[in-house]
């Protein structure tokens, strides 16, 4: 690891993501900021941040890279069953703050969501490019919800969380299903869960993810309004 570049926070770059070590897969280089703009650089190059309380800021750029494209998200018989019941209504950006701190707070492994990382895509999701999805049960309550990024038509998925059961695989599919209409070609899921590959999701070399990405994230975003209107049943369904 000593090996690896430090980033000077008074100078925005990061190295080739070529140059990530196999051994942490994809770990490229430490320190710098959390600052808006290193993050969409970060971003916008495939790199993400991810490290704990008592490490320094570590980035990330894995070989192969998990991906979903959201017009593979994959709706299983029983999951159909779930979606004409209707037990949930979708939301975006109505508790952001709400919905990233339930994500750290809620997994059982421990977090990376650290009070920095918590700032920092606050200040995103004012500046308009983080976004949260909720999904609500029946009496109104908060049941699932998901953050991420969106640039140009790339979305970028940071962290999820249910408290239950399917809920976040309902908001999952109704987060696709809008990202189809608004002609996204990817979400970019980091690295491999079962959650994940159970919903379509599947793992690609770097090299292809960075070409799709590239093509994606220098398009103009279809929408200057994110939000989740597709309901299901919808046209696709």
């Amino acid at each position: 690891m000593t090996s690896l570049p430090w980033l000077d926070p008074n100078q925005l770059w990061f190295p080739p993501v070529e140059e990530a070590l196999d051994d942490p897969d994809g770990l490229l280089a430490l320190g710098g900021d959390l600052h808006p703009e290193r993050l969409l650089l970060a971003y916008r190059n495939g790199i993400f941040p991810w490290f704990s309380d008592d490490q320094p800021i570590l980035w990330w750029s894995p070989n192969p890279r998990c991906v979903l494209p959201p017009s593979e998200i994959h709706v299983s018989r029983s999951l159909r069953r779930v979606l004409n019941q209707q037990r949930f209504r979708i939301t975006s950006d109505q508790c952001f703050g709400r919905v990233i701190r339930l994500c750290a707070t809620t997994r059982a492994e421990g977090t990376w969501i650290t009070d920095d990382m918590i700032a920092a895509y606050t200040e995103l999701h004012r500046l308009g490019y983080a976004h949260s999805i909720e999904a609500w049960n029946r009496d109104g309550e908060l049941a699932g919800g998901m953050y991420g990024l969106a640039i140009g038509r790339c979305f970028f998925g940071e962290s999820m969380f249910s408290m239950e059961t399917n809920a976040s695989k309902v908001l999952m599919v109704h987060l696709a299903r809008q990202l189809i209409n608004w002609g996204y070609r990817l979400m970019d899921c980091q690295v491999e869960s079962a959650h994940l590959l159970s919903m379509g999701a599947r793992s690609i070399p770097r090299a292809e993810f960075l070409s799709i990405l590239r093509a994606s994230v220098n398009r103009e975003p279809s929408v200057q309004e994110w939000n989740i209107t597709w309901q299901w049943p919808g046209p696709e369904a």
